[in-house]
This record gives structure tokens, sequence and C-alpha cells, in this order.
């Protein structure tokens, strides 16, 4: 007993000792990492706690080494996403230091700067720190970037910017309207859209400078792109150009209604109802009706009465009622007054009104 006793003693000895020597040359053999943990990003800037972070960054944004500017604007997008950090921000004076970052020789500098202002124009103290500091002007420069992702963000602020009141006469203040309609020429056809939604706001503001650069006639011809984002864009832009007298002439100078009666047969509905309410600008002076007339509006906006949206409904019956001013415009209506007054029923009370108006005007007799 005393034999197995000792035995077991010995084997429990020797297990420890052989575990201990495994450990041991387990230690001896570790190897570290040459990889980050997962949760560093290396193309960004490590962000200090609390209310150092910003401080921290526009010290790095200012920083001669390329590679500090650049991990500091990673950092700083993703901050910039929380209205408080933008607040921060303006307050802190990043809007300078950016500024000069527009003009760095490295492509993805001025991509990574573009794309903060455009990230801080979609907040509001964000607009109100770039229309304060000048950033339209200084951002112009970029509209001829060869970098397409530089010229892309540009347009992005710009349009942001604009839905603003206060922002789209900033931007025709600037004289930016004539370069932005002679960039719908040369541009993509995604940086054409974006573009087209500028000048729509833009437009609301002033119409002037982009006559005086010809928009009616490039207008003209984002009529007919394949992409029926952009010719709805173009007619939407075109319904605002026709709001001022010099529009309205413009347009029919440039023979464009014989191209906007053809567009109410479009397949999208956005498209016919923009090009309705183009011809329902037009339409209310005397030159703009016969051009009308003589394309054979008449047929086409009767046959839109009964469209499935309000808006086309609506647009249309604005335009049939200016045409019937004219005798001749009259005459033909007369024919089919009895379609207008079935839309004296329509579930829209601007369609029921706008029908309303149309059935006493082309009723009106002397």
């Amino acid at each position: 007993m005393l034999f197995l006793a000792q035995e077991r003693v010995r084997s429990f000895l020797s297990y420890i000792i052989t575990s201990r020597r495994t450990k041991k040359s387990a230690m001896a053999e570790a190897r570290i990492s040459p990889y980050l943990p997962p949760n560093i990003d290396p193309t960004k800037a490590p962000v200090a706690f609390g209310k150092r972070a910003l401080p921290k960054l526009n010290e790095e944004l200012r920083a001669p080494e390329l590679v500090t500017r650049q991990r500091a604007l990673m950092a700083l997008s993703d901050l910039l996403h929380d209205p408080e950090n933008v607040y921060q921000a303006v307050q802190l004076g990043f809007m300078e230091t950016l500024k000069n970052l527009l003009y760095d020789q490295d492509c993805t500098v001025r991509q990574k700067t573009t794309e903060i202002f455009y990230i801080m124009a979609g907040h509001n103290i964000g607009r109100d720190g770039i229309l304060g500091s000048d950033i339209i002007v200084a951002m112009s420069p970029l509209l001829e970037d060869p970098v397409d992702i530089c010229r892309r963000n540009t347009h992005q602020s710009y349009e942001m910017l604009s839905e603003l009141p206060v922002g789209a006469v900033a931007l025709v203040d600037a004289g930016l309207v004539s370069q932005l309609v002679r960039k719908l020429e040369s541009e993509l056809d995604e940086i054409q859209e974006v573009i087209l939604d500028t000048l729509h706001f833009c437009l609301q503001a002033d119409a002037t400078q982009a006559l005086s650069a010809g928009a009616v006639m490039i207008l003209k011809k984002k009529l007919s792109h394949p992409i029926v984002s952009i010719r709805r864009k173009a007619a939407c832009a075109l319904m605002e150009i026709c709001v001022p007298l010099e529009g309205k002439e413009s347009v029919c100078k440039a023979e464009v209604i014989p191209l906007l009666v053809q567009l109410l047969d479009d397949s999208d509905a956005e498209v016919r109802a923009n090009v309705a309410g183009a011809l329902m600008y037009i339409t209310i002076t005397t030159q703009g009706k016969y051009a009308a007339l003589h394309s054979g509006a008449i047929p086409k906006l009767l046959a839109l009465v009964k469209d499935s949206h309000s808006k086309v409904r609506l647009n249309c019956l604005k335009a049939l009622t200016t045409l019937s001013e004219t005798p001749e415009g009259r005459k033909i209506l007369l024919q089919d007054v009895s379609l207008i007054q079935g839309c004296m029923e329509d579930h829209s009370e601007a369609v029921r009104r706008a029908a309303s108006i149309a059935v006493r005007v082309i009723q009106w007799k002397p």
C-alpha cells in the first residue's frame, strides 16, 4: 500500500512539472500581432477626449505633414454629423482652416474638405457658418477641379445652401448662376442633376443671370435627355425661368413651345406636370398663347385633365384657362367644356377651383 501511495505522489509531481514547462514554452513562443485592434482605423487621427477633441483636430489640420492633415480630415468628417460638434467647430474657427485646405495640392485633402462642407451644409448652424465666412466664393474654383468627386461635393454643397432663400440669394450675388448654367453642357449626368436642383432654387431668387448665360437653349436640349430625372428637373427649371416676362419672351424666341407640347405625352408624371406648368406661365402673354395654339397644345392639355396625378390636372387646367382667353382657343374649348366641368367634382380642392375658373372663362360672353 505504501508503495502505491508513493507512486501516486511521484505521478502527480511529474504532471505539475510537465504542465509548468509547457506553459513557459508557450509564453516564450508568443507573437505580437502587427495589426492594430479592429476598433482602430489607421486612416483617421486619434480623437482626443471630451472638449479637447475638436481643438486638437484644428491644430492637426494646419500641420505641414500631408498624412496628418488627411487623417484629421477623416476623423473630422465623422464628428460633424453631430450638430453639437458643428456648432463647436464654427465657434472654434474651423471655417478659415477648411477654407485654406480647399486649395491644397492633394486631391484627397480637397475631396474630404468639400465633403465636410457638404455635411455642415446639412445643419442650420453649419449653413449659417458657411454663409458668414465667404465659403461660397472660396469653393467656386473647385467647379473646375479635375477630380470628379471634388466637383460633385462642391455642387452638392451649393445645392444644400440654395434650399434656403438666403443661400440662393448668396449664390446669385456671388455671380455663380452663369457658371452653373455653362457647366450643364460639360458635366457628368449625375452632377447635372445636382446643378439643375440648384438652379431651380436660384431661379426663384433671380432669373436674370441665367437668361444672360443662355439658359433657355441649354435647358431646351436637356428636355430631350434620355434620363428621366434630368428631363424632369430641366422642365422644372424652365418653368421657373418662365415666371418673369423676359423668360417668357426668350422661350418663345427659342421655339421651345413645340417641344413642350410634345413632352405632354411623356411617361413620367413629374415631366408632364412641369411642362404643363411652363405652358401655364408662357401662355400668359399673347405671343405665348398663339405659339401654343399653333403647336396643338389644347388637344393634348384636354387629354390630361383626367390624369391620375393632381399636379398634372391642375397645371393643365390653368394652361387651358389662359388659352381660352383667345377667341380661337375659346371656340375650340366650348366644344369640350363638359370635360372640364367634370373636373369640378375632383377630390382635390385646388383642381376643383381651377376647373371652376376655367369653365367661367371659357363660357364668358362679352
